[in-house]
């Protein structure tokens, strides 16, 4: 039987964020994950698509993840997730770098800060949270065992990982959530992240230099 379940990515903003929009095309129903900016664009884009967004899931705080989250949850009457150990840098301008990217700052509170392993039911489909802290410290990513889809946030790339030199980032801490909590995901699975294109789990256990730097000291 073919899935419901569908993937429209959009990228937005001065860094070229991707916003994903995750419907059921069953029941119209979506999932917007880090809305970047330009909410009248999104909303814009839900109407067109006759969709409904349901929650809005943040994996994890940096302005360019964030901007069009409260405008959304507003327009729709939903809530906002994001992970347990996010919410002070949600609400920090400078930790979320708001107060330094010319933009008004930003203090952002999550309507549900969610715990690792935790299973999210939206739009019919379960959401395993996994926490992946290194990015940010209280960075997510968001798996659909049921599709074989990831949401890696700014953890995991296309043969890259995200960047550790902001407030609250540790190189250590996010090379341990790609080798002990992504790359032992299965291989079929599909990962969206959140700045370039798609990619797959068996890929990055192959090319992915975090991984070939652990396969070569062994």
């Amino acid at each position: 039987m073919m899935s419901n379940f569908r993937i429209k990515t959009y990228v937005l903003g001065q860094v070229s964020t991707n916003c994903y929009l995750v419907c059921n095309e069953q029941t119209r129903e979506a999932v917007v994950i880090d809305p970047a900016d330009n909410s009248n664009y999104l909303i814009a884009e839900c109407r067109k698509l006759e969709v409904t967004p349901k929650a809005i899931l943040l994996t994890h705080g940096h302005f360019d993840h964030i901007l069009a989250a409260k405008a959304l949850a507003v327009e729709f009457s939903c809530r906002i997730y994001a992970g347990k150990d996010e919410a002070q840098l949600l609400k920090d301008p400078a930790g979320n770098l708001t107060g330094s990217w010319g933009r008004q700052p930003l203090v952002l509170a999550a309507d549900v800060l969610a715990r690792d392993q935790e299973v999210l039911e939206l739009i019919g489909f379960q959401w395993k949270v996994l926490f992946t802290p290194g990015h940010t410290a209280g960075s997510v990513c968001y798996y659909i065992g049921s599709e074989a889809v990831l949401f890696s946030g700014d953890t995991l790339f296309a043969e890259s990982m995200g960047r550790t030199d902001l407030p609250t980032g540790s190189e250590t801490a996010i090379i341990s959530s790609i080798m002990e909590r992504l790359l032992v995901l299965p291989d079929d699975t599909m990962v969206y992240p959140g700045h370039g294109n798609p990619t797959v789990i068996s890929h990055e256990k192959k090319y992915n230099p975090v991984a070939v730097y652990y396969r070569n000291r062994q």
